[in-house]
């Protein structure tokens, strides 16, 4: 699960991309990278997040009017800067590519590479998907016009799309030709698109994975991205667009739950009504189930769990209450890459108002449960603070399966809905008086209500259910 951006300008783009980036920092916080191409690609990569790495001066030194940015959640390969985006190479074209997702079959296609003897500098997948790219756009000669390049480029995606299973949104520049786009035929992972007027009677575009920085940067919403879809825009800003193969429209149920910022709106969805919607299903359930019990707060677990917590308050007839108060300068726990580092930020992020919580029966609202380490702690935390009671719910179903297509659920053991028999035991583990999860059902119902086009949602790691395939052996 990481952020990309691509934005083709008709103006010097780094600044923007730059401020993308920070509008986008909650996808990932390892790695941060831009590119722009003018006659040649300039890059900047490194550790940490997007304040930390680039300064003024980078923004003088990127130059062109088209580029790409990316911020890294590594759910596969290693920690190395080999391994952060954009990934570049310069055959046949000088090109630029950065990816969100995980390929699913990736061990099969670096097999694959050796028998060609061809071997990858990274652990990354994404480096997998250049080269295939790029070996694909090689195999045409040389095109005389826009369109038949986008021919050229059709034929590369759609080699792409028969060859790579799991989740891909593909943002690529190719230096003197234009940019390339593309998502996977079950759109799992989100590609938003934006436009703009330029002062030269043109058009500027941007693709991201949400549509957040588009409203300072003066975009407007232009779609998503189908899945399926490649898009192409040339160097004299006309845009070409196809579908290609087209699948089950799935998109990620835990970009609504739990990545995506409230404000965004992916897949023509709301994020912030949807949470609101897993708040008041969630309180309709609780009142079924627990009729006798009402909470003196209600407490969510910030920041994400904030908006379907005000949502269960009102539905209950509850106080909400932000018992927790958060540090904002301590990164996402779920997103760091060791327990030991989740475990430590929980106490440094996180404070008890101890007014709000002592002598009080508490409900937490989370926004999903997975490895329980950190719901622990909070417990701990809550209960130090002299809770009479303290009840836990969760706006996303159990989590009892690995994600193979981009968020890091490596293993079925660590997960805490597996460790135990039932949602008591869990609870007992957890040291809360009541614990109740959303069911699938409410959960599908909050995200989808009113939708038409999408009828179903990647929950892999809820179901089991790996529509997009799964590695070999497993």
């Amino acid at each position: 699960m990481c952020g990309i951006v691509g934005i083709f300008s008709q103006k010097n783009v780094a600044t923007e991309l730059y401020e993308s980036l920070i509008h986008l920092q909650h996808r990932g916080q390892d790695t941060a990278g831009i590119l722009t191409c003018d006659e040649r690609m300039h890059i900047k990569i490194g550790r940490g997040r997007a304040s930390e790495v680039f300064q003024p001066h980078d923004m003088q030194e990127l130059k062109g009017n088209m580029g790409l940015a990316h911020l890294r959640y590594p759910t596969s390969g290693g920690h190395t800067l080999a391994e952060a985006q954009p990934l570049t190479t310069t055959f046949p074209y000088g090109i630029g590519l950065i990816h969100n997702g995980n390929i699913a079959n990736y061990q099969e296609l670096k097999e694959l590479l050796k028998e060609e003897r061809r071997y990858l500098n990274s652990l990354s997948d994404s480096e997998i998907l250049m080269h295939y790219f790029a070996t694909f756009l090689a195999e045409h000669p040389q095109a005389q016009s826009s369109k038949e390049f986008f021919k050229h480029i059709c034929t590369a995606v759609n080699k792409i799309f028969e060859l790579a299973t799991g989740a891909y949104s593909i943002i690529t520049s190719i230096v003197g030709m234009g940019m390339v786009v593309f998502r996977d035929p079950h759109g799992i992972r989100p590609l938003v698109m934006g436009a703009r007027a330029s002062d030269h009677g043109k058009t500027d575009y941007i693709f991201a994975s949400e549509d957040i920085p588009f409203y300072s940067l003066g975009f407007e919403t232009a779609g998503d991205i189908a899945p399926g879809e490649v898009v192409f825009i040339d160097m004299e800003g006309q845009i070409f667009r196809k579908i290609l193969n087209k699948k089950e429209y799935t998109p990620c149920v835990f970009e609504y739950v739990y990545f995506a910022r409230p404000d965004a709106i992916m897949n023509g969805i709301s994020v912030y009504h949807s949470r609101l919607r897993m708040g008041q299903n969630l309180a309709k359930a609780w009142k079924a189930k627990h009729p006798e019990i009402i909470p003196d707060v209600v407490v969510p677990i910030p920041f994400t769990s904030n908006t379907p917590a005000l949502a269960f308050a009102r539905e209950l007839g509850a106080r909400y209450s932000e018992g927790l108060y958060k540090n904002v300068f301590i990164g996402r726990t779920f997103i760091m890459p060791t327990p030991e580092k989740r475990l430590k930020s929980v106490r440094t992020k996180l404070r008890p108002q101890v007014a709000e919580l002592k002598d009080k029966k508490v409900l937490l609202l989370d926004d999903s449960i997975v490895r329980g380490t950190t719901s622990r702690e909070i417990v701990k935390m809550v209960r130090d603070a002299g809770a009479k009671e303290v009840y836990l719910v969760s706006a996303c179903p159990p989590v009892k399966f690995p994600c193979y297509y981009g968020i890091h659920i490596p293993t079925k053991s660590e997960l805490i809905a597996n460790q135990y028999p039932d949602e008591a035991s869990i609870a007992q583990a957890l040291d809360v008086d009541v614990l109740m999860y959303q069911t699938l059902g409410d959960l599908k119902e909050a995200v989808l209500q009113d939708q038409a086009e999408i009828k179903e949602l990647c929950m892999a790691c809820l179901s089991g259910c790996y529509g997009a395939g799964k590695p070999q052996g497993v």
